[in-house]
């Protein structure tokens, strides 16, 4: 179902692009989504509006995830055979979705339009060498989206295992040959480290959580680190900068404190757009919020 055209054109439906993914259904605290074969119910508390879909599609659902706090904690109750991994697609971008301990399973799709600017910029820079610099990178399908448009990209991710799962997606794209590096630190860390050395990039990425401890137990507060890290990759941001985007999920604010934080790294220069990542359900075409964001390209 395609978006109002009356709604702003900072939202962004990333289902429009999707064959492998779609919010089947919303309400009730709960989401109904396809991902691939499967169709999988998971809490949201965003949802407060009853389920506009019929009752049975719920109840085919093949797995429930069960919260058992707030903030962490729950587990999958499998309601019908399924596999625990699998391989989905996104226009040519293939990955491997999983369930685990988390209620994420290794893709956000509310992201594609981030992946297809991505490519967009990369494809009509023009530029020979166009580095890429992707922190917080999750299971890499911002990295991959590059690198298959022809950037060299440098991976940022203090998870190991989201590093491994990441390289794991590599190999299914075919890209194994391609100028990739997987550094697993601290993000902060690793850019003041960049800027001493005085590399930089033409492409930046940012998707920061809320708050995370990383591999060596170093925390992170998205209010608290942000302003250094704006700050750190101002400095590795290279004079012919092509395009950052930033994006913040979960957090106690407005989509003005991206674009805030976006113009203190860029200044004035180039074009800003602003908004929300949402995903619309095709029962009763509700719109759901995800993340706030701001991306900035140089023309």
């Amino acid at each position: 179902m395609a978006l109002n055209s009356a709604l702003p054109d900072f939202i962004f439906d990333p289902t429009l692009g999707w064959k492998d993914y779609a919010l089947l259904d919303s309400g009730d605290g709960k989401t109904l989504e396809r991902f691939g074969p499967y169709t999988l119910i998971r809490p949201e508390a965003q949802a407060i509006w009853p389920k506009s879909g019929p009752t049975d599609a719920w109840k085919e659902a093949h797995a429930l995830r069960v919260e058992e706090s707030k903030e962490y904690g729950g587990r999958w109750q499998f309601l019908r055979p399924m596999e625990k991994s699998w391989e989905m697609d996104y226009k040519g971008l293939r990955f491997q979705a999983q369930l685990a301990s988390s209620r994420h399973l290794g893709v956000f799709p509310e992201q594609a339009p981030h992946w297809d600017f991505i490519t967009q910029r990369v494809k009509q820079s023009g530029q020979k060498t166009f580095k890429v610099l992707n922190l917080f990178g999750y299971t890499g399908m911002a990295s991959l989206a590059a690198l298959k448009a022809g950037a060299e990209v440098v991976h940022v991710d203090s998870s190991k295992h989201a590093i491994s799962w990441a390289a794991y997606n590599l190999k299914l794209n075919g890209l194994s040959d391609r100028p990739i590096r997987w550094i697993s630190e601290d993000a902060l860390k690793f850019v003041e480290r960049e800027a001493r050395r005085g590399n930089t990039y033409q492409g930046i990425i940012l998707d920061p959580p809320k708050f995370g401890r990383g591999a060596n137990g170093q925390v992170w507060d998205f209010f608290k680190k942000m302003p250094d890290l704006v700050r750190a990759c101002r400095q590795v941001l290279a004079k012919d900068a092509d395009f950052v985007v930033l994006t913040a999920y979960a957090i106690a604010a407005s989509a003005t404190v991206t674009w805030e934080a976006m113009n203190d790294m860029v200044g004035s220069r180039g074009i800003k757009t602003m908004g929300e990542l949402v995903t619309q359900d095709q029962a009763g075409g509700r719109l759901l919020s995800h993340a706030l964001f701001t991306r900035w390209q140089a023309s």
